[in-house]
């Protein structure tokens, strides 16, 4: 259904009764000479502020504090000489107002009940009471329409679930009705000011990396592609900022970091979205050892500071925690052991597709390499049963074009990724800093795109051309936002996000 016209107030046949009342509310009010929505309101105390002031306040109490305050109507009952409102701020603190025929007067009484819908925000002016029931309430002599609600609200007080797809596309009603989706803004925020802090105590610094790119690095994905008419050429959303943060080491910032937007033109899912926040950071003179200590302790300062603690309560009651040291596996090791077979870097194509087909692990032929399929057959086997934190160390090097090789298994790369309730939270490197074993790990990526695999990196030029600088000794590492807040509080990732892409419905 196309959305009423809401500009000159026109209904047609097909708008739903309580929208078409609604806005034929706000043409009489607009026609009566009331504002529908004023500039502003004469508000004097905040909600949170009048609870605070009065924290204790006895049944039937009655104060001469005089407050003006406002917010969104989410409870309403205006039959007889006294009415009844419950205001609501952004931050999900309530408050009653009580309106009565003596203290407003009859016809503002009656303006109120013909004017006054759930959702509407409202302003009162009167005195702080407690209600004989113990509510405690602003006891009105004077009331103004702050805003006019045209869409109604579900009512609160039914005990209406919205389902998780109203959620996510009418994000803004779910902010209004769910105390645990404002919850999820303010954690967020919590986790990410977390992380700064612990960067910045650490001597980071932090830096910002161009998201338009003349060509996509950092990362095995596939970029949205635009185009920039200026210069007519094609240009990439950013995948990673790895090959930008990696140029400003070899400048001599030896410590940085970067919390950024990514954007890769996959799959969405529960743990997957095509545009994510991501932390990124480089340390000169540190390897992957260093980086598993810090990623341990972003990770639990950040719970310690917006959870209060490091266990975690999921949505279903469960517990873990995210204290103490971390579990560490090997990748081929634990592969072998779960097959019962011993997988090296040495074990043949032909022998992990024999494994592969006999598991049902679905394999693309254009993709496939020892690499990919020892990493396809350890998610199958081994992955997706890790609970507690987990570094899983030490890759194939097909897979990890940017990582040092390993100093002493041969075939492998210093490389781990961490594991947290069965999905990947985030992943560190020894850097490579070989100007020349890089370019020939580019042209290997550039012969498996020409083979037909769209998410191999391309040879990029300048950055070789940075590292031909010298890049000193580095430990890279990179978190996403959204799966450390999944990771934290148990939800999906369309629920971390505020506003999730989704696709659009017909």
């Amino acid at each position: 259904m196309t959305a009423p016209d809401l500009v000159d107030g026109t209904v047609d046949d097909e708008t739903p009764e309580q929208i078409r009342v609604r806005q034929e509310k706000r043409t009489r009010m607009l026609a009566e000479g009331v504002e529908a929505y004023p500039v502003g309101v004469p508000r004097t105390h905040t909600i949170a502020e009048v609870r605070a002031a009065h924290p204790d306040l006895e049944a039937g109490t009655e104060t001469d504090d005089e407050v003006g305050v406002a917010g969104r109507v989410v409870f309403l009952r205006n039959t007889g000489k006294l009415c009844f409102a419950t205001l609501q701020d952004g931050e999900g603190n309530r408050l009653q107002a009580m309106l009565s025929l003596a203290e407003v007067g009859e016809e503002r009484l009656a303006a109120f009940k013909a004017d006054i819908d759930l959702g509407d925000h409202l302003f009162v002016h009167g005195r702080v009471i407690s209600s004989r029931r113990g509510e405690l309430s602003v006891f009105a002599d004077a009331w103004q329409l702050a805003a006019k609600a045209i869409r109604p609200l579900p009512n609160l007080y039914e005990g209406t679930v919205l389902s998780e797809e109203a959620r996510v596309r009418q994000r803004y009603v779910d902010l209004i009705m769910r105390p645990a989706a404002r919850d999820m803004v303010r954690q967020r925020a919590g986790v990410v000011r977390s992380l700064r802090d612990n960067f910045h105590r650490r001597g980071y610094l932090e830096v910002e990396t161009p998201m338009l790119q003349t060509q996509p690095g950092g990362a095995a994905a596939r970029p949205f592609v635009t185009h920039m008419n200026a210069f007519d050429i094609d240009l990439y959303m950013r995948i990673a900022p790895e090959l930008f943060l990696k140029r400003a080491v070899v400048g001599g910032i030896e410590r940085v970091f970067e919390i950024n937007r990514n954007f890769r033109n996959e799959g969405a899912d529960s743990t997957h979205s095509p545009e994510f926040a991501m932390l990124e950071a480089y340390e000169a003179y540190g390897d992957y050892d260093t980086m598993a200590e810090l990623t341990k302790d972003l990770v639990q300062t950040a719970a310690k500071e917006v959870l209060g603690g490091t266990l975690v309560t999921l949505p279903d009651g469960t517990e873990y925690d995210l204290g103490g040291d971390w579990a560490q596996l090997n990748m081929y090791d634990s592969l072998s052991e779960s097959l019962g077979t011993e997988i090296t870097a040495e074990t043949s194509l032909a022998e992990l597709s024999a494994i592969a087909a006999k598991l049902d692990v679905e394999v693309d032929p254009k993709k496939a390499s020892h690499g990919k399929l020892v990493e396809q057959l350890w998610e199958h086997r081994v992955g997706d049963a890790l609970s507690a934190p987990t570094f899983v160390r030490d890759f194939p090097v097909e897979t990890s074009p940017l990582t040092r090789g390993h100093r002493s298994k041969p075939g492998l790369v210093e490389k781990w990724d961490l594991y947290v309730r069965g999905f990947e939270l985030a992943t560190a490197y020894s850097e490579l800093v070989d100007p020349v074993i890089q370019r020939e790990r580019f042209e290997a990526q550039a012969r498996l795109a020409a083979a037909g695999d769209d998410e191999a990196m391309r040879v990029d030029e300048d950055f070789l051309t940075a590292v031909e600088y010298a890049m000193p000794p580095a430990g890279g590492m990179g978190m996403g936002i959204d799966r450390l807040l999944m990771a934290l509080t148990g939800y999906g990732i369309r629920e971390t996000i505020l506003f999730p892409l989704v696709k659009p419905q017909a």
